[in-house]
């Protein structure tokens, strides 16, 4: 078997709201597809998708971040990480965009929301930042 059969992306990017806690079924049913023995997975239990990073893209309402009461509430990025370590891709930077609730609230422009998240995306891309004088 190839061991880079339907492996060819060196970044996967995972862009996903946050329901109830944790992702969405679409989501979880791709997961479903993707978690294969003999494929993604041996059959010794180790992950077969090896020198790959990933991005993960998180938009919640709540806000899980440390020192947050709620932290541990945030299953969703736990659930992502276990799988794609599951799978072999250890390399994971996110992207938390929580209070996202602000800009459907009218609180926030969703510019401004996006604004502030910008350094955290440009850093998971490998963006070099500049700090303008």
């Amino acid at each position: 078997m190839n061991s880079n059969r339907g492996h060819g992306f060196r970044h996967l990017v995972i862009s996903t709201p946050v329901y109830n806690y944790n992702v969405p079924a679409s989501l979880k049913a791709w997961v479903d597809h993707i978690v294969r023995k003999g494929m993604t997975l041996g059959f010794d239990g180790r992950g077969l998708v090896k020198g790959k990073k990933a991005t993960l893209l998180i938009a919640s309402g709540g806000v899980y971040s440390e020192g947050s009461p709620i932290k541990d509430r945030d299953i969703a990025t736990q659930y992502l990480r276990l799988i794609l370590g599951v799978i072999g891709i250890d390399d994971v930077s996110v992207v938390a965009g929580g209070g996202a609730k602000a800009v459907d609230l009218r609180e926030q422009t969703m510019d401004g929301f996006l604004d502030a998240l910008q350094p955290q995306i440009d850093r998971a891309a490998g963006v070099a930042i500049t700090r303008k004088s």
